[in-house]
C-alpha cells in the first residue's frame, strides 16, 4: 500500500510493507520514488499519478514510470475524473491586456494527455466541475448559471439545459442515475430554496426545501446518490441568541422527501459525513464537549456518540469504522469507533493535526501538521484504529511539509478489515503531549475547583469565548421578565448559600444597583443580569465582527492552499485580538 508526500523538497512516494499486522515492527514503512523541488499539486486515479510542478506536469504509471508531460506551469488543483478517464488541472485565474479571458480549467484525455476543452474560471468559489459516475454529463458554473455538457467519445457537447437564477451553489450525485441538487438565493422577499432535479428534467423538481436566507450553504450527496444533505450558515445569528451565527441542516432525497434534521443541542454544527454505505450519516454539533449523532435516511436518531471533545468526523471506506478528532484550536483527542457494535474502540492523542485520512485498506489512518496551516513541527504519523502508532516522521526546522494522501485502488481490491479487541504493539511518539486533564466548559470553570470536579451541568446556552458565563445579548433581554412587577430586588446576602430572607425595611422606590459581571452563587445558583451596550459600543461590535468575518474567509483560503500577501496574513495574525477587544466592549 503506497502514499505521497509533497513538501518543498519535492514529491517522495512510500510505501507499507506488511510482515506482521499485531505489531509497529511488523511493518515496513520506507519511499521508494522521489521527484525534485517545485511540485505544487498531485492526484492519484486507480490507473496513474500525477503531480505539477513549476514547469510542467507529469503522468505516471502505478510503476511510477513516466509517461507524458503537459506544459502547464501554475497548476493550483490537479484531480481526475470519476473513472479516471479525464485529467482536469486547474490554475489560479489570471487577466492579462492582451488575454482578459485566458482559460485555466483543462480537461485532458487521461491516457494521451491530449487537451479536450478549456474554459476561463474567474471565481476561485466556483472553479470546480462536476462530472457524473458514468462520466456522461458535466455541470460547470458559468456567469451565474448552470451549465451542461454531454460527453460522449471524448467530446464534449453543450446541452440547451441549465439552471439560472440567483444559484448560489450546486451539486452533481453520484451513483448510477445523475441528479442535480441547487441551491437558490432569496430575491424580493421570497425564501432561499434547496432543490433537487433529476438530469435531464430540470423544469419540476422531485424535492425541494425552503429556508431563511443562508450566508454559506453546503451540499452533501451521499455514494449512491439517492440523499442529500443541505447545511446552511449564516454569520450572524439576528436573534442575538448566539456568537457563532446560525446554521440548519436539511434533508431531500431522491424520492421526493425533504426533512429538517432534528439536533437535540443548541450551538454550532461541526461537521456533518454520509456513510460510505449510504444509508445513515452523522452529525456532529453543539458547544464543546460536543454531541454526535448517527441517523438514518427518514433522519431518526440510531445512535448517539454522547458527547466528547470533537468537531470532525471521518468514516473509513467500508463504513464499519468511524473517527472522531479533535482539530483545529483543540488539542487533537481521537476517537475510533465500531459502528456495526456501537462501542467505542480507542482513543488518542494527535495534537497540531491538520489534515486525516483513512487508508484504503479500511485498519489505519495518517495524520500530518502541514503548511501553511501550521509552519511548525510539520510531520506525519501512521495509525492503527486500534490506538497503536505506527509510524512516525518529523520534518526539521524551516522545512514545510504541504500534502499527503494515499494511491487510490478500485473498488473491491480491499476486504472490509475485520474489527478485532485484540491489542497492536505501537511506538511512543517523539512529541511532547498535551495535558490528559478532564474538560470543564467555561462555565462551570469559573465557578472554581470543586464545581469543576463536580456533577454540576452548565447552562443550555452555551458560553461566548471571552464573555461570562450566561451571557445575554441585548435582544435576549428584551424579553418579558417572569418577576412581579414595581417590586424593588432585595440584596443578595453576602456570604451564605441559603434563600434570602425577606426585608423587614418598608418598600420604597430604590436605585438598580449596578450588576457585577462576576458569578454570584446564590442558594438557586441564578446567573445575574448582564450588561448593556451602548450605541458606540455597538458600532465598535459591528465593526470587529466584520473584520472578523473577514478573517474566516482569509483562513478558509489558507486551508485550500492559497498563499496570502503580507497584509493578509497580518490581518489573520490580528484575530486574537480582535475577539479580546470584542469581549471588553460587551463587558464594559
Amino acid at each position: 500500500m503506497n502514499f505521497s508526500v509533497r513538501s518543498n523538497s519535492g514529491i517522495d512516494v512510500w510505501e507499507i510493507k506488511n510482515k506482521d499486522s499485531q505489531s509497529a515492527s511488523g511493518r515496513v514503512f520506507k519511499p521508494f520514488f522521489k521527484e525534485s523541488k517545485g511540485a505544487r499539486a498531485f492526484a492519484y486515479s486507480s490507473s496513474s499519478f500525477v503531480y505539477g510542478s513549476n514547469t510542467e506536469v507529469k503522468v505516471f504509471n502505478l510503476n511510477y514510470e513516466l509517461q507524458y508531460t503537459i506544459p502547464r506551469s501554475r497548476s493550483h488543483v490537479i484531480k481526475f475524473s470519476p473513472k479516471g478517464t479525464f485529467l482536469i488541472v486547474y490554475e489560479i485565474f489570471v487577466s492579462t491586456k492582451e488575454s482578459p479571458n485566458s482559460p485555466n480549467l483543462f480537461f485532458y484525455e487521461a491516457e494521451t494527455g491530449k487537451e479536450l476543452i478549456s474554459f476561463a474560471m474567474k471565481k476561485h468559489s466556483e472553479w470546480e466541475p462536476h462530472i457524473s459516475n458514468d462520466e456522461s454529463v458535466l455541470a460547470i458554473m458559468l456567469a451565474g448559471d448552470v451549465h451542461f455538457y454531454e460527453i460522449a467519445n471524448g467530446t464534449f457537447t453543450k446541452s440547451s439545459q441549465k439552471l439560472s437564477g440567483k444559484v448560489g451553489s450546486f451539486s452533481l450525485s453520484p451513483g448510477l442515475s445523475t441528479h442535480v441538487a441547487l441551491y437558490l438565493q432569496s430575491a424580493k422577499g421570497s425564501p432561499s430554496m434547496a432543490r433537487l432535479f433529476k438530469y435531464p428534467n430540470l423544469d419540476l423538481p422531485i424535492a425541494s426545501k425552503s429556508f431563511s436566507k443562508a450566508d454559506k450553504v453546503e451540499i452533501f450527496f451521499n455514494k449512491k446518490g439517492n440523499g442529500c444533505l443541505i447545511m446552511t450558515s449564516n454569520d450572524v445569528d439576528s436573534t442575538g441568541a448566539s456568537y457563532y451565527g446560525k446554521q440548519a441542516l436539511h434533508f431531500l432525497a431522491t424520492n421526493g422527501d425533504s426533512f429538517s434534521v432534528p439536533l437535540k443541542a443548541e450551538g454550532p454544527m461541526h461537521n456533518v459525513a454520509w456513510s460510505p454505505k449510504s444509508n445513515q450519516f452523522i452529525v456532529v454539533y453543539g458547544y464543546e464537549p460536543a454531541h454526535a449523532t448517527l441517523f438514518n435516511m427518514k433522519c431518526d436518531v440510531v445512535f448517539d456518540f454522547g458527547t466528547g471533545i470533537r468537531n470532525c468526523v471521518y468514516w473509513n471506506d467500508f463504513g464499519n469504522l468511524v473517527l472522531f478528532g479533535a482539530f483545529g484550536n483543540l488539542r487533537g483527542d481521537i476517537e475510533v469507533w465500531d459502528v456495526n457494535k456501537k462501542v467505542q474502540v480507542s482513543s488518542s492523542l494527535a495534537t497540531d493535526t491538520t489534515l486525516l485520512e483513512w487508508a484504503p485498506s479500511g485498519d489505519l489512518y495518517l495524520t500530518a501538521t502541514t503548511t501553511p496551516r501550521l509552519r511548525q513541527a510539520n510531520g506525519f504519523k501512521i495509525w492503527h484504529y486500534s490506538g497503536a502508532l505506527l509510524y512516525e516522521l518529523m520534518w526539521p526546522d524551516k522545512q514545510e511539509l504541504y500534502e499527503l494522501t494515499w494511491q487510490k485502488y478500485n473498488e473491491g481490491f480491499w476486504k472490509e478489515p475485520i474489527i478485532s479487541a485484540k491489542k497492536v504493539e505501537g511506538i511512543q511518539s517523539s512529541q511532547p503531549q498535551a495535558s490528559a486533564k478532564k474538560y470543564v466548559p467555561p462555565n462551570i470553570r469559573l465557578l472554581g475547583e470543586e464545581a469543576a470536579n463536580s456533577s454540576i451541568q452548565p447552562p443550555p446556552q452555551g458560553p461566548i469565548p471571552g464573555l461570562p458565563p450566561g451571557y445575554t445579548s441585548a435582544k435576549q433581554s428584551k424579553k418579558p421578565s417572569n418577576k412581579p412587577r414595581n417590586k424593588p430586588a432585595q440584596a443578595s446576602q453576602p456570604n451564605e448559600g441559603s434563600p434570602q430572607k425577606p426585608s423587614s425595611q418598608p418598600k420604597q422606590q430604590q436605585k438598580p444597583r449596578p450588576q457585577s459581571n462576576q458569578v454570584q452563587a446564590t442558594g438557586d445558583k441564578e446567573v445575574s443580569d448582564k450588561p448593556q451596550i451602548n450605541y458606540e459600543d455597538k458600532k465598535k461590535v459591528s465593526a470587529i465582527r466584520k473584520k472578523l468575518k473577514d478573517i474566516k474567509i482569509l483562513q478558509e483560503k489558507q486551508e485550500k492552499g492559497e498563499k496570502l500577501d503580507k497584509n493578509q496574513l497580518k490581518k489573520v495574525e490580528s484575530k486574537g485580538d480582535l475577539i479580546k477587544e470584542l469581549a471588553a466592549l460587551k463587558l464594559s
